[in-house]
């Protein structure tokens, strides 16, 4: 490395996490150092960055000058501080924001805490949801209606009509102030001037803000000591002036420290999403401030005045202390990490041959930290997202897109129903593990120490009363002790063997989101690099590399303290951006795009440039020359009728429509496919403006040094054992030496494992360069394994395959998600992904929509069955099954479409996989195919027993098109090309479960992955046997429940349990007879009903499989509601009944009270349109929860569609949507009101 040069001063680059906090230092003579102490320690220290940066001075000042705590630390010799943060993330989850107002249309009062109706957790009865931001409401009587769709079709005279009249008329005026609102039609749709909004759309402002009414609603806020603002009108993103209005009366009044207008901090569409994001702005920007305010009174006058002071933002950029939005600040820690190894790890690659290959490898960076991991992608660019969700905050802004899981150092270890368990609680930073000397909890830190992975001599000497004590070995022995010996799981094990297996599991836990950012978005992992960092990062990346397949690991050596280094090397940026509406492309016909036609060329260029001279000048303003200034341009684009934008950088092509081409290269590669005859459409002008920070220069070559001398020898626990192992200290290594696993190398920082096999040659900068050595795949026929004798359950490898077939399922789940085309699948996901053993078993269903749970392996049985019936050609490898019906074929309802595909392992069935989807519309009687009045099946649309949607490999369009078209007297279906399209994406969804099911087999042997499904599946069936025989010890043997539908039909059920044994018998005797109505209920829906709530009554995260079902006889009597004919309406059985079977069993338990029944189904459209969605309602209370409005329940999950998307897509204006809460007899519903326009 070349000679340090400086300029006399101190560079601190600062990470403040929530375990440790981590400082890089340049100092003045331009030497670096590196620096790491606990974030929260209140004995000693107030603040630990203002603590590491006074520690570096008083032991590096070049003048001897001390600087002792208690004093405000001397900033003469400081040029810059650059920060990332945490302080906004902690904020947000522990809701210790500012008191903070929400200010919002009237009529929407609720719709943050409705947000997108879903739970986080389905089986979690009590609906457990994060506390919203604000405290307090206040509704303002304005409304902007969107034009295009009310004007389509009218004369110019008749919209200048419409325009000179008034919107508002004093039956209007005495309608508010009785408030009676929505008892009248007002305000009038339609009525009123036409204004073009920032998009180019034409708006009418129905009604103004009244200044006298807001300024009065506003001072009632202050006066209950509400500080800050956050203020959000539908439809501000294109039409901003009552935001504005709102915002201009609220500053005048000096009664609030932080007012955000939603336009201004994310000016997109979506009102959801950005009205959580100007709430997070509103809630925790005064949060860092008073942070901030309490960072500068460490440090002396010079600190403002004469440093730089910089934070890093979500999106990866530096920005002023001035500038730093709480919303902005959510991954303001994780960034730096990413911006650290994304300059230090993206570097040619080598040819066998040694020379360099002309691009990168790919980088997978690998965050393991203290209480979490973070995972992301670096292939040349920042990968950025725009919409994330944070604590059940859904943030709309630029953010690195990082994949979080609760797996880290502090990740507390559990042994649950057989099960080894690692997190998703955190020992967090106090107590900490045990080993802190704190009192604190069993961690991974702690299997770390008790396998002689992580050396306490080599440690930080930080612990204890005094701050000097090492990590403490024999109490984490001690705690691993008490763990055996109170858990049956750990019989038979060492302490080493007990903290080896979470150390296995740990690892799987963090295996399985990097498996998702590569393998559901198409790139193969194999041929990425894996970029370890975090304090406890290098301790697992070795195996975790091994086992994901990757050759490559890079430990740079600031490793430990890698989101630290990364600030210092960060670009400062500053983005704008404007919402659009524009045509980029026009579709042809016969595909592609019209070359001729460039409908936004005469204002994208424009507005870019006007983004970019606004993003170039804040820069100059921060100081920094325009010449240094790089503008990056970019179109948020998506095809017409979808709502997947995609934002694509400037292409420098000189071909036409240049965009157009990135935009499809990039939608295929993420989607799977393009859709031909649709135009490309503009949603989003972007800039960046950017001032690059520093680049490393290419390493040198390296001499060949060969094996250093070893530090010591130590003992660790690997694989085989413990082995004698060397230890070498970083500072000694030299470039070019070569280190053989296993081996452990120490850092002050950080502690490397290299593990049996791996070799790390040191780089010319002195970091690490590893070469991960694979472990041979089993190829071992199943006459060899037979041979190996019985495969023993082992509950570490029972843990490590549950992770692997529930990643598959969510795996196959995103790729339907990714492929499909509907709004049902693709955005309100109304589908489920399952594995299945190869005799139709339930091994795995990821959860998604759990009315779907239990029916499926219905589906599944029925069609090996239907195959291999006696004068039937059987299953062969090539083919695809699909079906839907309710009765015959293990269907729901006819809209939920399953796609079946065999497995097949040398000639033989092996396993099953299947996905089922709500496609929006099979044919039947109504649009939609979901008829409110139906009485048969015939009259919902097309049925499907058994079909091969794919023979000998080859898709059936003509075969599928013919059934989906041709219903006889009831209409076909009125979206031919969206149900081909989802079909294929379930096709696609299948394919990749068996890509990643057969990828298992190879690394483990078919007779271990088939022996682990019925592992899986035994575990299960314990979990639910031994909550039946803990009920039965608690209340009786006997259960008993009765309700009845709206029309008196009753539904009844009696449970006898076994409590020796956990059996229990379902007995539906006495629920009433199938109905001359849609209301009826197949029996697979009532399989699905009972496994969805044994699930939920377990009460801890078990896997969801057949096991459930296992202990229980069903008895379900024939013609009846739960058990109907083949031909009577099932529609409605779905979507209402299911959840009446559900509150019915859960009465029988004695779990909680009633949900609201009723998926609540909402459909309209025509020749033209169909829309379609479930609207939540109420989850009720418990013995120790209250009931919770506004959630979907049990049966269904599914999201709803944001009010702005809804007016932009259909003709039809939503006048109110939130609780309806004034009604005791329907507080647990929605008030919705929607009209529809002519």
């Amino acid at each position: 490395m070349a000679a340090a040069t400086g300029d006399g001063k101190f560079h601190f680059a600062v990470d403040r996490g929530g375990t440790f906090t981590d400082l890089h230092c340049t100092l003045p003579d331009g030497s670096e150092l590196v620096s790491k102490l606990l974030s929260v320690d209140p004995s000693n220290y107030d603040d630990a960055p203002t603590e590491g940066i006074r520690r570096i001075l008083n032991e590096y000042d070049p003048t001897g000058k001390k600087h002792p705590r208690g004093q405000a630390v001397d900033t003469s010799l400081i040029a810059s501080i650059r920060m990332g943060t945490t302080v906004a993330t902690n904020a947000l989850l522990e809701r210790e924001g500012e008191r903070m107002g929400l200010v919002i249309t009237r009529g929407f009062k609720d719709l943050l805490q409705i947000n997108n109706q879903t739970r986080s957790d389905i089986f979690d009865l009590t609906c457990k949801a994060p506390k919203v931001l604000y405290e307090e409401v206040v509704e303002v009587d304005e409304r902007v209606m969107l034009a295009e769709f009310f004007d389509e079709g009218k004369s110019q005279a008749t919209i200048e009509l419409l325009e000179t009249q008034s919107p508002v008329g004093a039956d209007v005026q005495q309608n508010v102030s009785n408030n009676r609102y929505y008892n009248s039609n007002w305000p009038h749709a339609g009525v009123g001037k036409r204004i073009t909004g920032v998009t180019g759309e034409k708006v009418i402002p129905l009604c103004s803000p009244d200044p006298e009414v807001i300024r009065s609603s506003l001072q009632s806020l202050a006066d209950k000591g509400i500080k800050s603002l956050a203020i959000v009108f539908l439809h501000s993103y294109v039409y901003p002036e009552h935001e504005i209005l709102v915002g201009n009366i609220a500053k005048s009044m000096n009664c609030f420290t932080e007012i955000s207008l939603s336009h201004e901090v994310m000016s997109m569409v979506k009102v959801v999403p950005r009205g959580h994001t100007v709430s997070a702005a509103a809630y925790l920007t005064p949060k860092i401030t008073e942070y901030l305010a309490g960072f500068m009174k460490g440090f002396d006058s010079g600190l403002m005045a004469n440093v730089r002071l910089d934070f890093m933002k979500s999106d990866g950029g530096l920005t002023p202390v001035n500038d730093f939005g709480g919303h902005q600040a959510i991954l303001s820690g994780p960034a730096g990490g990413v911006v650290g190894y994304a300059k230090t790890s993206y570097r040619p690659s080598l040819d066998k041959d040694g020379s360099e290959s002309t691009k990168p490898l790919p980088v997978i960076g690998f965050d393991m930290g203290g209480t979490s991991t973070d995972v992301s992608r670096f292939d040349g660019h920042l990968e950025l997202v725009f919409e994330t969700t944070t604590a059940g905050v859904s943030i709309q802004a630029p953010q690195l897109d990082i994949h979080t899981v609760a797996a880290g150092g502090g990740s507390r270890l559990f042994l649950q129903n057989g099960l080894f368990v690692v997190g998703p609680e955190s020992a967090k930073a106090h107590p900490g593990p045990v080993c802190y000397r704190k009192n604190g909890y069993l961690a991974v830190t702690d299997a770390n120490v008790v396998l002689g992975r992580v050396i306490p001599d080599y440690f930080p000497h930080i612990f204890g009363p005094n701050e000097d004590e090492p990590l403490d070995l024999d109490g984490a022995r001690e705690a691993f002790q008490k763990l055996k010996m109170e858990n049956d799981e750990a019989k038979g094990r060492t302490v080493e063997e007990l903290a080896y297996g979470f150390i296995q599991v740990a690892n799987e836990a963090m295996c399985r989101p990097i498996r998702n950012l590569t393998q559901m978005r198409g790139f193969d992992i194999q041929k990425h690099a894996l970029a370890c960092f975090g304090g406890a990062g290098p301790q697992h990346a070795c195996a975790m590399a091994r086992a994901l397949g990757i050759k490559k690991v890079y430990v740079h050596r600031y490793g430990g303290i890698l989101s630290a280094y990364g600030l210092s090397m960060a670009d400062a940026v500053v983005e704008e951006q404007e919402p659009a509406k524009e045509v980029y492309a026009v579709a042809k016909n016969a595909g592609g795009f019209d070359e001729s036609l460039d409908p936004s060329a005469s204002t994208r260029e424009a507005r870019l440039e006007y983004l970019a001279k606004k993003a170039r000048s804040s820069l100059m303003k921060q100081g920094y020359s325009e010449e240094s200034v790089v503008i990056e341009k970019y179109l948020n684009m998506r095809y017409q009728g979808t709502d997947n934008a995609i934002m694509i950088r400037e292409s420098k092509s000189a071909l036409a429509l240049p965009y157009a081409k990135k935009f499809v290269e990039q939608y295929h590669r993420e989607f799977g496919f393009e859709l031909d005859g649709r135009d490309i459409l503009i949603d989003d002008f972007r800039v960046r403006a950017i001032v690059p920070g520093k680049t490393l220069q290419p390493p040198a070559e390296t001499p060949q040094l060969g094996s250093p001398t070893p530090a010591g020898k130590t003992k660790a626990y690997f694989e085989n054992g413990w082995e004698e192992v060397s230890t070498y200290g970083m500072e000694d290594l030299k470039p070019g030496h070569k280190i053989e696993g296993p081996a452990i190398i120490f850092q002050s920082i950080s502690t490397i494992v290299l593990e049996i096999g791996c070799v790390a040659a040191v780089t010319a900068d002195g970091d690490l360069d590893i070469d991960v050595a694979q472990i041979e795949t089993s190829n071992a026929t199943d006459e060899d394994q037979e041979r190996e004798g019985d495969i023993i359950q082992d509950p570490v490898q029972l843990s490590i395959y549950a992770h692997r077939f529930m990643g598959i399922a969510e795996q196959m789940g995103r790729t339907l998600a990714r492929t499909a085309i509907s709004v049902n699948i693709k955005e309100r996901l109304d589908f489920s992904c399952a594995l299945f053993t190869s005799d139709g078993g339930l091994v795995a269903n990821a959860p998604h929509i759990p009315v779907h749970l239990g029916a499926m392996q219905s589906a599944v049985r029925f069609q090996v069955a239907y195959w291999n019936g006696e004068g039937r050609e059987g299953i062969k490898e090539g083919d695809v099954f699909v079906s839907n019906h309710p009765q015959l074929a293990g269907g729901s309802h006819l809209p939920d479409i399953t796609v079946i595909t065999p497995i097949f392992h040398e000639g033989k069935i092996i396993f099953f996989v299947a996905s089922r989807g709500h496609h929006s519309d099979i044919g039947g009687v109504s649009p939609g195919s979901m008829p409110p009045n139906s009485v048969n099946l015939r009259e919902e649309g097309a049925s499907i027993v058994a079909f091969k949607l794919v023979k000998d490999g080859k898709f059936q369009e003509e075969g599928i098109t013919d059934i989906l078209v041709n219903q006889g007297d009831v209409p076909g279906t009125r979206n031919l090309k969206d149900n081909l399209s989802d079909l294929r994406a379930q096709v696609a969804a299948n394919n990749s479960g068996i890509r990643l099911l057969l990828q298992l087999v190879n690394e483990n042997g078919l007779k271990k992955v088939e022996a682990y499904m019925h592992f899986i599946q035994h575990n299960a069936e314990m979990a639910v046997r031994n909550m039946l025989k803990e009920f039965a010890s608690n209340h009786g043997t006997r259960a008993h429940a009765i309700d009845y539908m709206d029309d008196g039909t009753p539904i009844e059920l009696t449970i006898e349990i076994d409590p020796t044994t956990g059996n229990a018998c379902f007995d539906f005797e006495g629920t009433g007879p199938q109905i001359l109505g849609n209301l009826n209920a197949p029996p697979a829906v009532t399989y699905s009903a009972v496994i969805y709530s044994l699930r939920s009554l377990v009460g801890q995260d078990i896997p969801l499989n057949q096991g459930c079902l296992t202990p229980i006889e069903f008895k379900i009597p024939s013609y009846s509601l739960l058990n109907p004919s083949d031909d009577v309406g099932v529609v409605g059985g779905n979507v209402l009944t299911s959840q009446r079977v559900v509150d019915v069993v859960l009465k029988a338990f004695k779990a909680c009270a009633a949900s609201q029944g009723c998926m609540n189904n909402l459909t309209f459209g025509d020749d033209r349109f169909g829309y379609y969605e479930t609207i939540a309602g109420g989850a009720g209370a418990g013995p120790t929860w209250e009931g919770r409005s506004g959630v979907h329940t049990h049966c269904t999950n599914t999201r709803i569609t944001d009010p702005e998307i809804l007016e932009r897509r259909y003709p039809g204006e939503l006048t109110k949507f939130c609780h309806k809460l004034t009604d005791p007899i329907l507080s647990c519903c929605l008030s919705c009101v929607l009209t529809l326009y002519n």
